[in-house]
């Protein structure tokens, strides 16, 4: 295994760590710039919508650039994004900040990505992909807590600091280490949205978006609810992230042996279900600690475990535009990410933060409906099976 592999984890490890840390020092942020816990959860939105939308569009628009230079020059934004988010002195310029560091870093993280399997052997690929995605996994595991901490003692733009000293180190080290890297030709923007046409990856693809958009919902706003509805503070809550992150990471270990072992739509349906049924119980566990902790856990778990059977469903669903739907679900997923956020800021700007999960489980239960109707004839033809069987 090519060693520089794990130089590309780290990087997905600082952007993935900018994405969502966010979350963890929302009340900071606020009662810093003065401004409600709704508008700093936009702060969240608007890293994620960008996402979305910058990740495909910008790999098409540098499609002929070499993809070692590339990397870089997108590091060197997304070091300035940082920079502005650590001298911001008020809530315009830090928003700025975020949307400079989501376009660098929505490019980053496909340039890791496709890079990494080109710089190793064939009979490695995957397991290069799988090395640079525990980046992002770790920035969750990690991540959140550190930069937690960091905020608590320092205050929130402590991890911001730390982010910025990274991202220099990641620069340093790809110009010394890293060869060049050969660009590939993109698929264009308006074939992959063609694929949409086909009702089984549009509805797919949905279950991804509302799926996430449910658990950002009150993910994004996890630190002001535990510390409302628990009345937990400092260290308590880095412990629940840690937890949390654990708990996802492996969510991801069991989505995948579970989509090998009973099938992807199978593991679909039960994610999304057990998914659905951990957040809405979730109010209904903040009397008592460790209860809560356990049903967070299956939170966390199921999170991530409709992860790789989506990716397989999907990918079975189209094998001709298996790349392609990869793409798209990453979109899917930061769309949702940015919907979730906006939405839970909207519900605790209008009611309250003790409402959020009511609202997230609804749109998990738009998601169970997307996937059943992405999933229909084969559900359709089993039931018309077992019914002329019967009657013969």
């Amino acid at each position: 295994m090519d060693k520089r592999v794990y130089l590309l984890m780290v990087v997905s490890f600082v952007v993935g760590m900018v994405e969502l840390i966010i979350g963890g020092i929302l009340d900071l942020i606020a009662a810093d710039l003065n401004v409600s816990l709704g508008q700093a959860g936009y702060l969240i939105t608007i890293f994620s919508l960008i996402f979305a939308i910058a990740s495909p569009t910008l790999l098409i628009l540098t499609a002929g650039v070499e993809r070692k230079r590339l990397t870089i020059i997108s590091l060197f934004v997304f070091l300035i994004g940082n920079i502005i988010t650590v001298f911001s002195p008020s809530y315009t310029v830090l928003f700025i900040g975020r949307v400079v560091s989501a376009t660098s870093g929505a490019l980053l993280i496909i340039l890791c990505l496709t890079m990494a399997p080109s710089i190793v052997d064939p009979k490695y690929r995957g397991r290069a992909i799988g090395i640079v995605s525990m980046g992002v996994s770790a920035s969750i595991v990690l991540g959140l807590p550190i930069g937690l901490i960091l905020g608590n003692l320092f205050g929130w733009r402590a991890p911001f600091v730390l982010i910025t000293v990274l991202t220099v180190l990641s620069i340093v080290f790809l110009h010394f280490f890293m060869d060049r890297v050969a660009p590939k030709p993109s698929v264009p923007l308006g074939k992959q949205l063609a694929t949409l046409k086909n009702r089984k990856i549009l509805f797919g693809q949905s279950t991804t978006f509302l799926f996430l958009a449910g658990h950002t919902v009150l993910y994004a706003y996890l630190t002001p609810f535990v510390k409302t509805t628990l009345g937990l503070e400092g260290s308590w809550i880095s412990i629940i992230y840690l937890l949390f992150g654990i708990a996802a990471v492996s969510g991801g270990g069991i989505g995948g042996t579970l989509a090998d072992t009973i099938g992807a739509k199978q593991t679909i349906l039960i994610s999304v279900t057990v998914f659905g049924i951990a957040i809405i119980a979730i109010p209904f566990t903040t009397f008592y600690l460790p209860l809560f902790l356990i049903v967070m856990i299956v939170w966390g778990a199921m999170n991530w475990a409709i992860s790789p059977a989506m990716q397989s469903y999907l990918m079975n669903t189209s094998p001709e535009t298996s790349d392609v739907q990869q793409g798209l679900n990453n979109s899917a997923l930061h769309l949702g990410i940015a919907v979730g956020s906006f939405i839970g800021g909207l519900v605790i700007e209008q009611a309250s933060i003790e409402y959020n999960p009511f609202v997230g489980a609804l749109l998990v239960l738009f998601a169970l409906a997307t996937a059943l109707i992405s999933m229909y004839d084969e559900f359709h033809f089993f039931s018309k099976s077992k019914y002329k069987r019967r009657r013969a």
